[in-house]
């Protein structure tokens, strides 16, 4: 039995694999292999550190005194957060605080309201 997937054209289970391209032989129909494994592939899940799923949009709190680098500012406990956007990279909400700015935020160091 072959792994190989069937024809999304034709549905042909006689697929074959010529370098990076996926082929049938009954319909000729070629596709990426790359995109099979793209549409395989799973969107990240951000959690909070309760481990509520967040989403864009979302309003949380902060759960932690956090020092503001390059200044004197804290963002204390309890600071509300509303309209949070979810990025990648290590701090992986960006948001803006009354008072403060835009920021940066750790997905750890909030809780979804």
């Amino acid at each position: 039995m072959s792994d190989l997937p069937n024809c999304p054209s034709c549905g042909s289970e006689y697929t074959y694999e010529d370098a990076s391209m996926f082929v049938c032989p009954e319909c000729a129909h070629e596709w990426s292999a790359t995109a099979e494994l793209d549409q395989n592939e799973t969107a990240k899940v951000y959690r909070d550190a309760n481990g509520n799923t967040l989403v864009d949009g979302d309003s949380v709190t902060v759960i932690k005194d956090l020092k503001v680098k390059g200044s004197s500012l804290v963002v204390k406990v309890g600071t509300k957060v509303k309209s949070i956007r979810l990025v990648d990279g290590d701090h992986d909400i960006d948001c803006k605080i009354d008072g403060i700015g835009p920021m940066k935020l750790k997905s750890e160091f909030v809780k979804k309201i």
